[in-house]
């Protein structure tokens, strides 16, 4: 039941991207507009089917960045969080210095990372690292904040142990935080990555973006362009299906959600 009502709610969408493609190949082929200008969707496709070996290599190096710096993210951020709500100074001290770095565009801290690390899969993780890192920690920090008071003096009350109380009580109260800053952090994951690979590297669709783009391959810049959103996409899903399988207790408030709004 919930799969057919997430195909109703995503039809609308889908079918004015449908529309939205072919008003697209029918502009480009009544314009007649040159493929290095603006290429059809279909040029687009014939572009991955014909370089779906290159890409896929290109692909699998980027994942690699995002995967790795992804789960870097993910463990820096919780551990940061966690002290920082374990040690109130430390959260006064360094939580406004979180929120001011994120003024610092990352195209601009991306040079000084490839000088430190080289040119080789490192920067890469850690631009990946730096985009995902402040969603989660900002995530995960509101949610511990959020946490029922009252729960926790009965926890006090009933002698609990603290890992009895961060299980029963904290962890249920931050993963709809976590998960949620995990979904933008995911999303964020491939652009950080491709980022990383404009700037310097051998392999990867940013790498191959470029190449494409100066050499007038515009059909294969979007066909790497529509890999890179495929990505995130996919990311993103897999995120919710994580946030489903972690959390149990909220499946029945969502398929109350699913029928009130039917």
């Amino acid at each position: 039941m919930r799969r057919w009502s997430d195909g109703r709610r995503n039809l609308p969408a889908l079918l004015l991207l449908v529309a939205l493609l072919l008003l697209w190949e029918l502009l480009c082929r009544k314009l007649a507009l040159p493929g290095y200008l603006l290429p059809a969707p279909s040029r687009i496709a014939l572009a991955l089917v014909e370089n779906h070996r290159l890409l896929m290599k290109h692909t699998a190096a980027t994942l690699c960045a995002v995967s790795t710096g992804l789960l870097t993210a993910v463990a820096v951020a919780v551990s940061l969080s966690l002290l920082m709500d374990r040690r109130p100074l430390l959260k006064k001290a360094l939580y406004p210095l979180l929120v001011i770095s994120q003024a610092v565009p990352i195209f601009a801290l991306a040079p000084v990372i490839l000088i430190w690390l080289g040119v080789d899969l490192k920067p890469k993780i850690a631009v990946v690292a730096l985009v995902c890192f402040f969603p989660l920690a900002v995530s995960i920090v509101e949610g511990l904040e959020r946490v029922d008071p009252e729960a926790l003096e009965l926890m006090e009350v009933m002698q609990a142990s603290p890992w009895f109380t961060f299980t029963q009580v904290r962890l249920p109260s931050v993963l709809p935080h976590f998960f949620a800053g995990l979904k933008i952090s995911a999303t964020y994951s491939v652009m950080g990555a491709v980022i990383g690979e404009w700037l310097g590297g051998s392999i990867g669709l940013g790498v191959y973006m470029t190449r494409t783009m100066y050499s007038y391959k515009t059909s294969h810049l979007f066909a790497a362009i529509f890999i890179a959103v495929l990505l995130s996409l996919i990311l993103f899903k897999i995120s919710e299906l994580l946030a489903w399988i972690t959390m149990p207790w909220s499946r029945d408030e969502q398929q109350q959600n699913f029928n009130g709004s039917d």
